[in-house]
């Protein structure tokens, strides 16, 4: 966490007039989430074992290929699901803001997963460009079709609720690959049955990997600007420190501001904000207050108050 610069009593007001509207906002969307990608994950891992067994009989190193893609979705769902499983236990003395960032630390390794997924991607194309594979064009349509339908199913699931969670963000994206690999192999499928062309094959693949590699930048660099204690989008310091200085009366100067998120939904900020030597330091402390949340949806602030002339803080 960043440093507070010595918030000793501007922490607990802070604490008090925050952090719970925070943490329970994240927990009240968890439900919804956790399910969604548990019937996300089910289907594409069922699925997952058609693909095998239509590969097998067919001998379409495509589908198993495909197979391949979806088992590492699957886990990379599971993975997600086991994130928000785990960010629903509660803060205790050692982790005092409970597990909310594991969801997205598995957002980060999962955008991570997309780029080897991408990278597997191109590889294959590339041998196959250079030794064509035979591929059974009439089975592999067939199956790309069901494959389509489960993942257009786990993509309705995914997104019909609330999805601004990054890691669920991370899990639509998964299915996304999945899905534009399905009707790239639907496409090579009817090219295969109709022309017998098979280098259609890895030429879809590979602008389905140029796509999966712009959703895994995406999704790294978001919660990796989370993990690195970023600033929350919109929240330059500059201007809020210009902001408050503008309309809190009796605010003379706002110093050492930090501000960083837990999650996307659990934004946070610290600050000390220097008043006269009459001025009222629980109305200050308030107003700041209310702008940080009202102005940039901070739901958690810590404000210290010093004096002009005094070291001691109010």
């Amino acid at each position: 966490m960043p440093p507070h610069d010595h918030h000793g009593h501007g922490h607990g007001h802070g604490h008090g007039h925050g952090h719970g509207h925070g943490h329970g906002h994240g927990h009240g969307h968890g439900s919804g989430n956790e399910k969604a990608l548990a019937i996300a994950a089910t289907l594409i891992g069922v699925f997952m074992f058609v693909e095998v067994f239509g590969g097998l009989i067919s001998g379409s190193l495509a589908l198993i290929a495909d197979a391949g893609h979806m088992l590492t979705d699957f886990a990379a769902l599971s993975l997600a699901w086991f994130a928000l499983r785990l960010a629903r236990r509660p803060a205790s003395w050692r982790r005092t803001y409970g597990f909310d960032r594991f969801s997205i630390l598995a957002a980060f390794v999962n955008g991570l997963s997309l780029f080897l997924i991408a990278g597997w991607i191109f590889y294959e194309a590339y041998e196959r460009i250079l030794q064509p594979v035979e591929v059974a064009g009439s089975l592999m349509l067939w199956v790309a079709l069901g494959g389509l339908v489960v993942n257009l199913l786990a993509f309705w699931v995914l997104t019909k609720g609330e999805s601004d969670n990054l890691n669920i963000k991370a899990a639509v994206l998964h299915v996304i690959g999945d899905l534009l690999g399905s009707i790239a192999a639907l496409i090579a499928a009817v090219v295969i049955i109709y022309t017998g062309w098979t280098l259609i094959d890895p030429i879809l693949s590979v602008i389905v990997a140029l796509i999966i590699l712009r959703s895994a930048w995406y999704v790294v660099r978001q919660s990796g600007h989370i993990l690195l204690e970023g600033a929350p989008d919109g929240f330059d310091r500059r201007t809020v420190a210009t902001l408050l200085e503008q309309e809190v009366r009796d605010l003379v100067k706002v110093r050492h501001i930090h501000a960083w998120s837990i999650t996307q939904e659990r934004p946070m900020a610290t600050l000390e904000a220097q008043i006269g030597n009459d001025a009222d330091a629980g109305q200050v402390r308030d107003a700041i207050k209310a702008i940080l949340h009202d102005r940039f949806g901070m739901q958690h602030s810590t404000v210290e108050i010093s004096r002009l002339n005094s070291d001691v803080d109010c």
